[in-house]
């Protein structure tokens, strides 16, 4: 799975080993330059943090973990992903698409051909990218599984009009690929998260936060994870083409 270093993304690859699957824990570990006046909102991994979850993962019960590097806005770089996961875990069952560019400021006024190309390349590219060779390197029939991370900011967020955009793109990727891919044995969903507290919400905040959350508090990376475990599972064997907002009714 993509991004799976920290937050939401270790989260759920923990949860995948917990059921005893093969994890292949990818990261991005040097950050692109981004123009001048420009924040990267999602933060790159730290030192040592790919080999902690590998050694958590394995503890959890994972048949087997590997950590593996790539720039996902590379040209080539979700091929040869894939191809090095393969080469060292086997054959790759689920593909889970979670890593994420996120910058600001991302206004209207603000969100220029850039800042588009920058979240479109991590966001949309690289999980179609992924999703297409997964499909084409298949060697025999049996089934694949896709589960895209969205946010329920695709719908519509103040203040994030590249990220929601691009975003919104994915789930409309989600839903016209599972209609092509669905004849060649492959389910195709998404998961929506909305406010998960990753660290990154002060107290206040999550105060705030949770008022406009109809169960009435923020999300937590478990939930996102339970969720996406489940459309990667053979319970959800005959669901394809799916957004399912996990947000305790946020957003809706």
């Amino acid at each position: 799975m993509t991004g799976a270093d920290a937050g939401i993304g270790r989260a759920i690859a923990e949860a995948f080993a917990a059921e005893g699957a093969a994890v292949g824990v990818h990261h991005h570990a040097t950050a692109r330059p981004l123009p001048d006046g420009v924040k990267r909102e999602h933060h790159m991994a730290t030192e040592g943090a790919p080999t902690s979850v590998v050694r958590s993962l394995r503890a959890l019960g994972a048949r087997d973990a590997a950590a593996l590097e790539a720039d996902l806005a590379e040209d080539g770089a979700p091929a040869h992903l894939l191809a090095r996961t393969a080469e060292r875990l086997g054959p790759v069952d689920v593909l889970v698409n979670n890593a994420a560019h996120c910058e600001s400021p991302d206004d209207p006024l603000t969100a220029g051909a850039g800042g588009l190309r920058r979240h479109h390349e991590v966001n949309v590219f690289a999980p179609a990218s992924l999703t297409a060779e997964l499909v084409r390197t298949r060697t025999d029939d049996r089934p694949l599984s896709v589960v895209n991370i969205s946010t329920d900011a695709a719908r519509a967020f103040p203040g994030q009009t590249a990220y929601g955009t691009s975003k919104a793109a994915l789930e409309a990727y989600t839903r016209s690929a599972a209609l092509d891919l669905g004849p060649l044995g492959v389910c195709l969903n998404a998961v929506a998260p909305g406010p998960v507290q990753t660290g990154w919400m002060p107290a206040a905040l999550v105060a705030e936060v949770e008022l406009a959350i109809p169960l009435r508090r923020v999300g937590t990376p478990s939930d996102i994870a339970d969720a996406t475990v489940f459309l990667a599972s053979q319970q959800a064997r005959w669901i394809t083409g799916q957004v399912l907002q996990v947000a305790g009714g946020h957003a809706l």
